[in-house]
């Protein structure tokens, strides 16, 4: 009987969800895999679930060939709140075997999309801040906001400070928490201003659908990295030196990222990119030091079939997860 497996998060996990350092891995080989052809993706299909434009379901199809050996989907639902004990993304990712078609499994995914999120943000701050980094300010305090806190943690070891601001207050309490004992400072702040005043990097991690984020963030050698929604300002993306995206596609003409948005308000022209993913990690392009940067990252599918291949392939060897009837 041929069998498919499907790992929950607690398997996923299990299975090395949670290795950072296979992250950024994951996040190098596919890119390298993207430019020789040998990885793709399509755009996205995206359905709309009522007036609030942040509740939407997601189709993400792409392949990974190489090691992964993976074509997928993820499919995803986005609420604007969470709704009772369920978190406010719930996702799941579908693996076939590329060579041949066979199904492989399926991998409880929202927080496989959270690791690759926050992956592409380190592997991004390693080259735009190649001298390194000494303080960051985290807005947001949600599922993202946690994850690249972890990842803050785990990769920047000789970080000296984690600035935190988000609107409640008290919900950056679980963040701190989650600090331990950590050498890094993690001091939370009533402000934003404030959160911003000493960072070398801003990462924005907030679901807000109404910009924030005005110029007075821009500042020489600073990084504003757009993880969340819709929180930074036109003004301030206009204001920086040099914009980096993870990628530009088709998605602009669709996403309600700020940038997109700005492109789309024809105030932003797709030639004014300095520079992508594949520029840095492979091309080596690196910014004048002095230089005020803004990071848009959108959020690549491709990279998710990469770890969920990944994984599922642990979990096999492991033997971890559950085995379902397939064929």
């Amino acid at each position: 009987m041929n069998t498919i497996r499907h790992l929950s998060r607690k398997d996923a996990i299990e299975a090395g969800a949670l290795d950072w350092v296979a992250a950024v891995e994951d996040i190098h080989a596919t890119i390298r895999l993207l430019r020789s052809g040998e990885a793709g993706m399509v755009a996205e299909s995206v359905m709309p679930l009522g007036s609030d434009p942040r509740n939407k379901a997601y189709g993400l199809p792409a392949f990974v060939s190489g090691a992964y050996d993976a074509a997928g989907l993820k499919w995803t639902v986005h609420r604007a709140e969470p709704v009772g004990d369920l978190p406010s993304i719930n996702s799941t990712t579908v693996i076939n075997r590329l060579t041949d078609g066979a199904p492989v499994g399926s991998v409880e995914s929202a927080l496989l999309t959270r690791m690759r999120t926050a992956a592409v943000s380190a592997a991004a701050i390693k080259s735009l801040k190649p001298a390194g980094i000494r303080t960051v300010a985290l807005l947001g305090a949600g599922a993202h906001a946690q994850t690249h806190l972890d990842m803050l943690l785990a990769l920047f070891p000789g970080l000296e400070a984690v600035h935190l601001w988000n609107r409640t207050r008290s919900n950056l309490d679980p963040l701190i928490e989650q600090a331990g004992r950590s050498s890094t400072r993690i001091l939370p702040h009533a402000d934003w201003h404030d959160a911003l005043a000493d960072a070398d990097v801003v990462i924005c991690c907030t679901s807000s659908p109404q910009p924030f984020l005005d110029r007075s963030a821009v500042r020489p050698g600073r990084l504003i990295m757009q993880i969340g929604f819709h929180e930074v300002m036109f003004e301030t993306i206009a204001a920086t030196n040099l914009v980096t995206v993870d990628l530009w596609g088709d998605f602009a003409e669709k996403s309600a990222k700020s940038l997109f948005q700005m492109y789309r308000a024809k105030e932003f022209a797709p030639e004014q990119v300095a520079a992508d993913l594949p520029a840095l990690l492979l091309d080596g392009w690196r910014p004048p030091p002095d230089a005020s940067l803004y990071f848009s990252s959108f959020g690549l599918n491709v990279f998710d079939i990469a770890f969920a291949a990944r994984v599922l392939a642990r979990a096999n060897e492991m033997n971890i997860g559950t085995l379902l009837p397939s064929i």
